[in-house]
């Protein structure tokens, strides 16, 4: 079964169709207000923070780029539906300031209503995935973007991912662990030719960069 909640960022119109994983979303919102170290929820931080930063630029050019690894891109895919749901990049503005999300070995965060949401809303979003890492496979293992009810799509229930994909294959015989490491990912995108599939002391990558679609 999925674990998937209404996302309900915009009070003003709550969208219960849109759904993101209720894992990430109470990481995202959370306020351990009883703690004498807290300082606000992740998503009242961020908010401020780019508020703040947007009020002060708000007579340049601007762009919003958003990265995280791992579940680090989840919150990061959350926040920049976020900013788009709430207006925050169009306030005062002739045209929506422009936003984009680099995920790195990201799970799946929402549903399928969530996805077509950020791209009505013109959230970029280039997902650079290892073809072994099993995070990138989660959560919905089953219950996915390829799972089918009488021909049609279990959309309510069932994950999607968001955006572009950037595949990558390496695998490391010697260290597994290897496929879900940032410092690879970004090692093998600096330098593609690394993907060759190189058998010294049993180390084996796979072909470097497979890029699907248009970014």
């Amino acid at each position: 079964m999925s674990a998937l909640a209404p996302a309900r960022l915009d009070p003003h119109d709550p969208r219960p169709d849109v759904k993101v994983e209720s894992g990430f979303l109470s990481l995202y919102t959370s306020d351990e207000s009883a703690s004498r170290f807290s300082q606000g929820s992740c998503r009242e931080q961020l908010l401020g923070e780019l508020s703040r930063i947007i009020t002060k630029h708000r007579d340049e050019e601007l762009s919003i780029t958003l990265a995280g690894h791992s579940m680090g891109s989840s919150l990061a895919l959350l926040f920049g539906y976020d900013i788009a749901e709430l207006g925050l990049n169009r306030s005062g503005r002739k045209s929506a300031i422009p936003t984009t999300v680099y995920s790195f070995a990201g799970p799946r965060v929402g549903n399928l209503g969530f996805k077509e949401r950020c791209e009505r809303l013109g959230v970029k979003v280039l997902r650079i995935v290892n073809i072994h890492d099993p995070v990138t496979k989660l959560p919905g293992v089953f219950l996915n973007e390829n799972f089918r009810v009488l021909g049609g799509p279990w959309s309510c229930s069932c994950y999607a991912h968001v955006g572009i994909e950037l595949a990558l294959d390496f695998f490391k015989v010697r260290n597994p662990a290897c496929v879900h490491d940032l410092e690879t990912y970004i090692r093998l995108l600096k330098c593609p030719k690394l993907g060759k599939i190189e058998k010294n002391h049993g180390d084996q990558f796979g072909q470097g960069v497979d890029e699907e679609g248009e970014f």
